[in-house]
């Protein structure tokens, strides 16, 4: 007789909707500049608008869109800024919020979790609903902060998973050079317009 196997999920992903909202308004922002100045600049213009452009909206797209974490039964992959790293659940000693997110490994490594920030407000009105002195409206009641509720959900599937043959294994980091090459192209040709 077969034993049914347990369903299979899709990837759970957690990022910051505010990062994403902030990035279209600065990628918004960068395109109302750097186009102004490619439309009514001189040569010299046009070229500073180009560079900065190659070296800004990297930059906006590394901070605000390309940060998230995603997690299955097996590991959980955090994609930060300039680099992703893929983390088995054995490897994963811990999942914290503290001023920020971070991640844990066995051997003593801490890894940001850029996707997953910390609202030191948002805790105080969490902690102020569940002060059973405190009067509040039913619906928010039991409510914890966004980041800490992420950090438990992590935490559970790091404890629930790590014995999972599937789980098993090291960090891997894969540096984003999609991101760092055109912002140092972008980077180096400023500095050139700049010393010409």
């Amino acid at each position: 007789m077969t034993t049914p196997q347990e369903p299979q999920y899709a990837d759970r992903s957690y990022r910051s909707t505010a990062g994403i909202v902030g990035g279209l308004l600065l990628l918004g922002f960068a395109a109302w500049i750097g186009g102004d100045a490619l439309l009514t600049g001189d040569g010299r213009v046009r070229l500073l608008a180009v560079a900065a452009l190659l070296f800004v909206v990297p930059l906006i797209v590394a901070f605000t869109f390309r940060p998230v974490v995603y997690a299955n039964d097996d590991r959980m992959r955090v994609r930060n800024p300039f680099r992703t790293i893929d983390l088995p659940w054995a490897a994963v000693a811990d999942v914290r919020a503290g001023y920020s997110s971070e991640v844990l490994t066995r051997d003593g490594t801490k890894y940001q979790l850029w996707s997953v920030p910390v609202s030191l407000r948002e805790r105080k009105k969490a902690a102020r609903r569940q002060d059973p002195g405190v009067q509040s409206d039913d619906s928010q009641a039991g409510k914890t902060a966004g980041a800490d509720q992420t950090v438990a959900d992590l935490r559970e599937l790091a404890e629930r998973c790590a014995s999972r043959p599937t789980a098993q294994g090291g960090p891997h980091i894969r540096w984003a050079y999609e991101i760092i090459a055109p912002a140092l192209a972008g980077l180096v040709l400023l500095v050139v317009l700049a010393v010409v």
